[in-house]
């Protein structure tokens, strides 16, 4: 039986590029299409209308997991498309990732995204900005394939997870995978909340695939190669997060056999805080806080646990 699919974009004040973008989409045919209207005042609502895709529209400005989770609650899909206003599909990407989902076992669909500098085909770059996405042994996130030559990772496969620029999940993952009601996790909201929900979908068992015929053209505002244009707080709260994701999903015996990488990274980061970045030392207060919150969001995943180790560092074939 063929799985109904659904997509959801997120707008906050990005008219210009959701006017592409939405475009994109409506154009791949899905079944049930949403756009998140996170409190916008430009033409987020005149283009949903135009294009007759339903709009959701939020009171207030939220962040991504709160805004996402609104989404997700929204739509009825079997597959759902996540996308954002400067995510733009290219043709075949509904069928390329839907062929992925019915792999034994495979929840998440990872497209190959390619780097952008605006919406338009002269803005398109010769390189990827993420086949995939992988939390390794430090327990750090990074981005399969970044600034690499567009030819690489041509070769599909199974990958950590897949970045929360544009991913597809079967509902069944996320439903099986939402802790406390929430598929995104609004006790760390921001950066990592991919990685997260990654992590955790490994831990219940469903594996992630790169899928390299679906192609999206992505304008990337962070990257490893920009990390110094992020504010203070972007930057602290990414430094955050990485804290709690361990918090939730890590298990001692993981953490004793990744001990060495571990505690070297951690010294690192600690002296590069005090003497480079001493804005990051407030993630470790801010971390502490959110900490209660965590752990009972810990009790329950673990509770479910499937699987006793996860691929950490997990990467598609590069050529």
């Amino acid at each position: 039986m063929p799985l109904r699919s659904a997509f959801l974009i997120l707008s906050s004040d990005e008219a210009p590029l959701l006017e592409h973008s939405l475009a994109a989409a409506v154009g791949e045919q899905f079944d049930e299409g949403l756009v998140i209207d996170n409190a916008s005042s430009d033409a987020t609502a005149a283009l949903a209308s135009r294009h007759g895709v339903p709009r959701l529209r939020l009171e207030r400005r939220l962040p991504y997991t709160e805004a996402m989770n609104a989404g997700l609650r929204s739509v009825e899909g079997d597959a759902i498309a996540m996308l954002q206003a400067d995510t733009f599909i290219t043709p075949g990407y509904r069928e390329a990732c839907l062929r992925a989902l019915w792999q034994s076992g495979v929840g998440a669909v990872a497209p190959k995204l390619l780097r952008a500098t605006g919406p338009r085909p002269e803005d398109r770059l010769e390189a990827i900005d993420a086949a995939g996405m992988w939390v390794d042994r430090r327990r750090k996130n990074g981005l399969a394939g970044h600034g690499r030559r567009e030819l690489h990772f041509h070769r599909a496969g199974e990958v950590f997870g897949a970045d929360g620029a544009a991913a597809v999940y079967r509902r069944e993952t996320l439903e099986d995978c939402a802790v406390l009601d929430q598929v995104f996790d609004e006790n760390m909201p921001g950066w990592a909340c991919d990685a997260d929900l990654a992590w955790r979908a490994r831990l219940f068992g469903w594996r992630a695939w790169y899928a390299p015929d679906a192609v999206v053209h992505h304008i990337r505002r962070y990257s490893p190669s920009t990390r110094t244009g992020m504010s203070a707080a972007d930057r602290r709260t990414q430094f955050r997060n990485r804290y709690l994701m361990i918090v939730k999903n890590d298990s001692p015996s993981d953490l004793l056999r990744d001990l060495g990488p571990l505690l070297l990274y951690e010294l690192l980061a600690a002296g590069y805080a005090l003497l480079r970045e001493r804005e990051l030392l407030g993630g470790y207060r801010e971390a502490a806080a959110r900490l209660p919150e965590a752990r009972k969001r810990r009790r329950v995943v673990q509770a479910r646990r499937r699987v006793r180790r996860v691929p950490f560092g997990m990467q598609p074939p590069s050529d």
